[in-house]
């Protein structure tokens, strides 16, 4: 068991010292790029997800090092493949007779020479396969789902010896944290009801954390950056919220009691409007705060070339560690933010539909 820990705590060391912002899984361009243009490649490529796990680019060589990840695609039957085949885009794949292409993050069909068509905007126009393909972003939650079971899998086997045994190790990180979800966010927004919803707000609050601790290692994760699952999510407590809620919660929403009948009538659309705005923003505010967070995080990076010819290599050097050695300590306070507001504002919108009016305080 020591020597997995040692050789675990070796791979954390060697990943934390790869520098970021050499991670690029895309092709390397034969046309060269100013310096502008190359940071803004860097930074578009860490938010976007990708086929290829890259760790870093050995530009001189122009060789990029790391591990590729599965395409499973199903067009006429399941076509897998690792998407090394693909050489950043480089390579035609061929499967079952059919030809396929990486295009700029996207598989579409070609013909045997990968010939692409595009509409007026330059956007491809070819089909493209059903792509149930392991990416970074998939990759990521599957990472962070076994990360979640061993740390409460342990908790849970602590628990199971008796109540007044102590947790250990990992547990001991997540003891507090689930105590202060039970006692801050469930029991005081949904009531007497929490646990019926302790499980889901306990997932949704260490899955945002893990992920968006794991965005800020050289790994590349932005799965809370990605809309689409930021959207899951929302989508998940827009189901709670609705297929929990009692009649009263729809009573206020379509027949508000205690208001004159046109205003009623009045407030009736907003209030069904009211469904679809609060997951919304449950969303939007995930999404563009993780966002805006690694694009600046990777920016500050990037003064170390900016600077380079108005500063020294030392100097340079010095004062983009400085500027993202502090912007990483507040995106850590971000990570623990962002997935107590999801989790709060979650619980409140639930216990707001399970909530037990009383008629005669109207």
């Amino acid at each position: 068991m020591g020597s997995v820990k040692k050789a675990f705590l070796f791979f954390a060391v060697i990943l934390f010292t790869v520098n970021p912002f050499f991670a690029k899984a895309n092709e390397v361009s034969e046309e060269p790029k100013s310096q502008d243009e190359e940071i803004k490649s860097y930074i578009e490529h860490h938010l976007q997800d990708d086929h290829y796990f890259s760790l870093f680019t050995d530009k001189e060589a122009g060789k990029t090092f790391g591990f590729p990840l599965p395409v499973i695609l199903i067009d006429g039957g399941i076509k897998v493949f690792m998407s090394s085949a693909f050489d950043f885009g480089k390579q035609v794949v061929e499967k079952d007779g059919q030809f396929y292409t990486l295009y700029h993050g996207k598989i579409y069909k070609t013909d045997a020479a990968g010939t692409l068509n595009y509409d007026e905007h330059h956007h491809p126009t070819n089909k493209k396969p059903l792509d149930f393909s392991i990416t970074k972003n998939v990759f990521g939650l599957l990472l962070t789902t076994v990360i979640l079971f061993w740390g409460f899998l342990g908790l849970a086997k602590a628990y199971k010896k008796g109540a007044n045994n102590l947790p250990k190790g990992f547990g001991r990180v997540l003891e507090p944290m689930v105590l202060y979800v039970r006692d801050e966010m469930a029991i005081p927004n949904i009531g007497h009801r929490y646990k019926e919803f302790m499980p889901y707000l306990l997932s949704v609050f260490f899955m945002i954390l893990v992920l968006n601790l794991l965005g800020l290692t050289p790994l590349g994760f932005n799965v809370t950056g990605n809309i689409t699952v930021t959207f899951c999510l929302a989508i998940f407590t827009f189901l709670f919220i609705n297929l929990k809620a009692n009649k009263d919660y729809w009573k206020h929403i379509f027949w508000m009691p205690g208001v004159p009948v046109p205003f009623k009538i009045a407030l009736a659309p907003i209030e069904f409007l009211g469904l679809f705005t609060k997951p919304f923003s449950l969303m939007v505010r995930l999404f563009a705060n993780i966002t805006a967070g690694h694009t600046v995080v990777m920016g500050l990076i990037a003064v170390v070339y900016l600077l380079q010819e108005q500063l020294s290599v030392g100097g340079s050097i010095g004062v983009s560690m400085l500027l993202t050695t502090f912007l990483m300590v507040v995106e850590i306070l971000v990570a623990f933010l962002q997935a107590f507001i999801f989790t709060m504002l979650s619980s409140l919108f639930i216990g707001m539909a399970v909530e037990e009016h009383n008629e005669a305080h109207h």
